[in-house]
């Protein structure tokens, strides 16, 4: 399977690709095989498959006491990205690697069950704190950054294992990628601060960059001469989400931080249904493609979150 750096440079236009949820507990993969089905006319490029880590959910009892239990409601990613891999040879998979709830000796096992369905591009991010967490906390044994995540997978390709006493270890052949956000991540105080981690994690290794969604491609253009003049020099990937619904105008800028321009605001409160924010929300993002195609970035990655 080829990584994304090398579609990346073997292509003649900008290409496309898209992200997607791993189905809820109880739901099969055709949902997802329809979806793909559908974007396979377009000739994209990946996909991205996002982790989703444990939650705390409460059951009251007869008694009327609550209990506790830890569950994962979006179960699957690594073999969701084996069996696309499997139906759709051409479409590269990008599964994301998460630091939330797994230990370092978790994690590598999860990169060896990968490198041994020959998956070798990656996402590697922190992941979000639990919902009941003011802040982020690491397992026990786990790494607390993701750029810790990426020093374990840039390890594993020199044949450096967790265990320092297996000789002649089998390399692995990663290519990993990285998040980062035009506006600056919520946690950060400035984008300065921001990109100088940035730049730590492409020192470490990490081979491109997928953004975080916006809205404003002026907000993209600076980031990505920031990145420019601080010697970032791999793959910007911007990532792109369509406005679809009324309350997202509100919903977005809360959970991730970032700007809804005015223009864009004001053309959604005009809408009298979701429909008419639905087509008002594509045009938006057809335009935003256009500027960024003009642009020359190697590929639009378009989001699907749930809000």
């Amino acid at each position: 399977m080829k990584t994304i750096l090398e579609k990346i440079k073997n292509r003649k236009k900008t290409l496309f690709s898209f992200e997607i949820l791993p189905p809820l507990r109880g739901r099969n993969i055709n949902s997802i095989y329809k979806i793909i089905n559908t974007l396979n006319d377009f000739n994209p490029a990946f996909c991205s498959i996002t982790y989703h880590r444990e939650e705390i959910v409460y059951k009251k009892l007869d008694n009327d006491f609550l209990q506790e239990k830890i569950v994962r409601k979006r179960p699957g990613t690594v073999a969701i990205a084996a069996a696309i891999q499997n139906k759709f040879p051409n479409l590269s998979v990008i599964p994301h690697i998460i630091c939330g709830g797994f230990s370092d000796e978790e994690t590598e096992n999860a990169l060896i069950d990968l490198h041994f369905l020959e998956i070798n591009n990656l996402l590697a991010l922190r992941g979000d704190s639990m919902k009941c967490e003011n802040s982020f906390n690491p397992e026990k044994n786990g790494h607390k950054y993701s750029i810790e995540l990426v020093k374990q997978i840039i390890n594993l390709n020199k044949g450096k294992y967790l265990d320092n006493e297996l000789e002649n270890s089998e390399k692995t052949n990663f290519s990993v990628g990285v998040a980062a956000y035009p506006e600056k991540h919520s946690e950060a105080p400035n984008l300065d601060f921001d990109l100088k981690f940035l730049r730590k994690k492409i020192d470490a290794g990490a081979s491109f960059i997928i953004t975080q969604m916006f809205y404003d491609n002026k907000k993209f253009f600076y980031f990505v001469k920031k990145c420019r003049d601080i010697g970032i020099k791999v793959p910007i990937i911007p990532g792109l989400k369509p406005i679809s619904t009324k309350k997202q105008i509100s919903i977005i800028p809360h959970i991730f931080n970032i700007d809804i321009p005015e223009k864009l605001v004001n053309q959604v409160l005009k809408c009298k249904n979701n429909k008419e924010v639905r087509k008002i929300g594509i045009n938006w993002a057809i335009e935003q493609s256009k500027e960024l195609i003009d642009f020359g970035v190697p590929d639009l990655h378009f989001c699907k979150k749930n809000f």
